[in-house]
């Protein structure tokens, strides 16, 4: 069976992705959480990591003798290894687009990841209203957002960006729950996309176990003293 290496479900956004897009597709896999304590060299997230991949980081897919790391990447080899699940759009233009915005999420969107880190259990509303005041690239990248979803959910028609679920799904639902978190302020349509996203089954699995981790990691919660 597949293993998934993956890091905290509250706040591991690159682990979302392909744990969801297994998930909503229904590919089985054994899930292996291991816990951010740090990211210091000498970590026990660090030493166990590097016994299964040379850059220590999640998540990791291990299929075998095979290892894949890079959420991009794994996104690629399990459409490669499962093409009857149709995890990129079957419609060569459609698919092409579908690849476009994934490696644009994988590559870009750095104000919002630094400014606004996936936080699942959290709600920071007053946090978020302070980013937006005063972060003008954070303001920027939303409006990407806002442009690109808009479009795609008007050519394909819903519900997903592409129609059906799709990999481009997996890769925004944690941009979904940042949005959520810190409350920033995007059109009624967009909010309805994010809330269709966090009712998917594999999403909605996904912060249910985030909810139930009941940890705090500070280094990752710079704006608040603790949980809750």
């Amino acid at each position: 069976m597949l293993q998934l290496y993956i890091g905290n479900k509250n706040y591991s956004s690159w682990s979302m992705r392909p744990w969801v897009l297994l998930r909503q597709a229904g590919i089985a896999f054994e899930e292996v959480p291991v816990r951010f304590d740090s990211f210091d060299a000498n970590s026990q997230f660090k030493r166990q990591l590097k016994a299964v991949t040379p850059v220590a980081k999640v998540p990791v897919l291990v299929d075998g003798d095979i290892t894949v790391w890079d959420s991009l990447a794994i996104a690629e080899y399990l459409a490669e290894q499962y093409p009857d699940k149709h995890l990129w759009p079957q419609d060569k233009a459609a698919r092409a687009r579908a690849r476009s915005v994934v490696a644009e999420m994988h590559s870009g969107f750095g104000a919002l990841r630094s400014h606004c880190g996936m936080n699942i259990e959290a709600r920071l509303p007053e946090v978020g209203e302070i980013v937006w005041r005063d972060q003008p690239a954070v303001r920027a990248d939303v409006q990407r957002l806002v442009d690109m979803w808009s479009e795609l959910l008007d050519q394909h028609g819903g519900p997903m960006l592409f129609g059906q679920f799709s990999i481009a799904d997996a890769f925004y639902a944690p941009v979904c729950m940042r949005l959520a978190t810190f409350a920033l302020p995007v059109p009624g349509h967009i909010t309805a996309y994010v809330q269709r996203v966090q009712q998917l089954p594999g999403v909605k699995a996904w912060i249910d176990g985030a909810l139930a981790e009941q940890d705090f990691v500070p280094f990752d919660e710079p704006y608040r003293a603790r949980r809750g």
